[in-house]
């Protein structure tokens, strides 16, 4: 008697968050329906109802490994003892450096996009952006108690305004790959942060 096949249910939601990633960058977010993400993965519309209740839940998933990634690569990071260059490497994760990392900025784009409109994805739009203004508020706030030229820098208004050239930079690469290249990105990144030291 053939023995019923188990299937691993995480896994299956991660292969399917992959297939909704690989068919957003392909076709779009506009055809990333239930029927042509099933057959990016090759299940069956009926299948995938046993993983996702709804298309909003699938979207949250997928868009949710990718804010797992970057919160793992945080936490893994080793820290060099020079803070400035800690700093650096820190922002350079948060932007498309890569094809990774490109990648990943345009399906999340995609997804802040539709978060607009779509009031399920709201939440996590909204703490994914949370979690991203607290780790640039960290470094911030890292400068102002550990290097003495930005002691009197006002953490509030450096944590927005380096938060909006991240944000900036990271959409400007992703419409103008060609005229944002990475060195260009680096090069900015590297004259905000000295220009921060210099107060």
């Amino acid at each position: 008697m053939d023995m019923p096949k188990i299937v691993d249910h995480k896994k299956q939601r991660e292969k399917l968050a992959e297939a909704t990633w690989r068919v957003i960058r392909r076709d779009g977010l506009e055809r990333a329906s239930v029927r042509n993400i099933a057959a990016e993965a090759g299940l069956s519309v009926g299948s995938m109802r046993h993983y996702f209740s709804t298309h909003s839940e699938l979207l949250a998933f997928s868009m949710k490994l990718v804010s797992n990634k970057v919160n793992a690569q945080f936490q893994s990071f080793v820290s060099t003892g020079n803070l400035q260059e800690d700093i650096l490497q820190l922002l350079y994760e948060l932007l498309p450096l890569d094809k990774e990392r490109s990648a990943e900025m345009e399906v999340w784009i995609a997804f802040t996009a539709k978060a607009l409109v779509d009031p399920a994805l709201q939440s996590l739009s909204l703490q994914v952006s949370n979690e991203m203004r607290a780790g640039i508020s960290w470094m911030i706030d890292s400068l102002i108690q550990y290097e003495p030229g930005c002691s009197h820098l006002d953490a509030k208004i450096e944590t927005e305004r380096l938060l909006a050239l991240i944000d900036g930079l990271a959409l400007h690469a992703i419409m103008q790959p060609d005229h944002v290249t990475p060195e260009l990105i680096r090069s900015i990144v590297i004259h905000h942060l000295q220009s921060l030291l210099k107060h």
